[in-house]
């Protein structure tokens, strides 16, 4: 049993106070030229046909999805919908490129929005009991060495990417990129200093603590005060599933943390493995179960809130430092892909009319390639 206090707490949670407000700013820059802009970039790069063009298509996408932030589901579906309306070129076929720039949608390629994976990991170090640091700076890099083995990935597959026909995607998906709502220069100029500024806090926030965040909440104020959204835009926004889930897991994380579950899971894993195991194949294991289990449950973060705080104290019994364990982990939700069941998946198999032989060609290795380079990355970032 638990009180109250700490069944609710989540809902007053700093961290989760945070990522709704980034949510809003993330709402925010989707009214300015950037969408246009966009567009206009992957269709000279899509006209232009080669290889060359397929590895720039891909870098303009994940460039873009450093503004947007991992797992935006308007972003990937913006993506995927122009991409469908590619004309057919024999050079640079719609369907060779749609599935590795689809996917390209949730790597950010200058992984400076971060907030939300960070939040995450702060969190569960604290339901943990563990007292950590974590630089974003640092965290973003671990971020960047996943999308680097994407990247690489992609490169590799090139050649194994079929030529044929592709489904036109819905007109909703399209309309995501038709007449993007373009706001004056003053205000998306206001817009991006409010989005740098809450950047700016997030990495502060390991030196000057919670203060970080209420910078956030100064940056969502700012988007107000010259009127860039009206309250009723920013309340849809902002995920309200996400931050109930989220907020409602950390009590459950909690709850759970104080029956001892988790101790005893990391005790036992502990035991198992021995206290030899190399820090590299822990957190690649756990890695492998949060995101598989992610993509069969559905729920990245219900997944993430059970698996890290195992991961920790497993840590934690055998001596070592769980930041890079709490990392990899909580990043690894968004990694599971190599099932078209979900959202992103499902919607790339579908629009690029791929058999599930062409889907798991591509996804099966870049599952493991990415789990490898963020495993690799987490330890060298922080050291265990």
């Amino acid at each position: 049993m638990t009180d109250i206090k700490t069944a609710f707490g989540g809902f007053s949670n700093s961290t989760i106070v945070m990522l709704a407000s980034f949510m809003a700013i993330i709402a925010a820059l989707q009214k300015t030229s950037f969408i246009v802009k966009f567009k206009a970039l992957m269709y000279n790069m899509a006209n232009k046909g080669g290889f060359k063009a397929y590895v720039l298509l891909i870098v303009i996408v994940m460039l873009g999805c450093s503004l947007f932030g991992t797992g935006s589901t308007a972003y990937y579906v913006l993506v995927i919908g122009l991409l469908s309306t590619l004309p057919y070129n024999k050079q640079l076929p719609p369907s060779k490129v749609l599935m590795p720039a689809g996917f390209a949608a949730n790597h950010p390629l200058v992984p400076f929005n971060t907030a939300l994976q960070y939040g995450i990991v702060i969190a569960v170090l604290g339901s943990a009991g563990v007292t950590a640091n974590v630089n974003l700076l640092k965290f973003s890099l671990v971020n960047l060495s996943l999308s680097l083995g994407f990247l690489a990935w992609c490169v590799i597959a090139y050649k194994i990417m079929p030529d044929h026909p592709i489904a036109e995607a819905s007109e909703e998906a399209k309309a995501q990129g038709e007449d993007a709502p373009v706001l004056t220069k003053q205000k998306e100029t206001v817009t991006y200093i409010s989005f740098v500024i809450a950047v700016v806090g997030m990495v502060l926030q390991s030196t000057i603590g919670d203060r970080g965040y209420a910078i956030t909440g100064l940056a969502v104020g700012i988007l107000l005060v010259f009127a860039l959204m009206e309250v009723i835009e920013m309340r849809y926004g902002i995920s309200v599933i996400f931050v109930l889930c989220s907020a409602g897991v950390i009590g459950i994380a909690d709850a759970l943390g104080n029956t001892g579950l988790t101790n005893l899971v990391g005790e036992t894993v502990a035991q198992m493995l021995g206290g030899n195991v190399n820090p590299f194949v822990l957190i690649f294991v756990f890695c492998v179960l949060t995101s598989v289990l992610a993509t069969l449950t559905g729920s990245t973060i219900g997944t993430v809130y059970v698996f890290a705080p195992m991961a920790i104290a497993t840590c934690v019994n055998l001596g070592l430092d769980p930041t890079a364990a709490a990392s990899a982990i909580v990043i690894s939700g968004w990694c599971g892909h190599f099932l078209p069941i979900d959202g992103m998946p499902a919607m790339i198999m579908g629009t690029g009319n791929y058999k599930i032989t062409e889907f798991w060609k591509f996804t099966i290795p870049q599952y493991f390639i990415r789990l490898l380079a963020l495993t690799v990355g987490a330890v060298l970032i922080f050291p265990m």
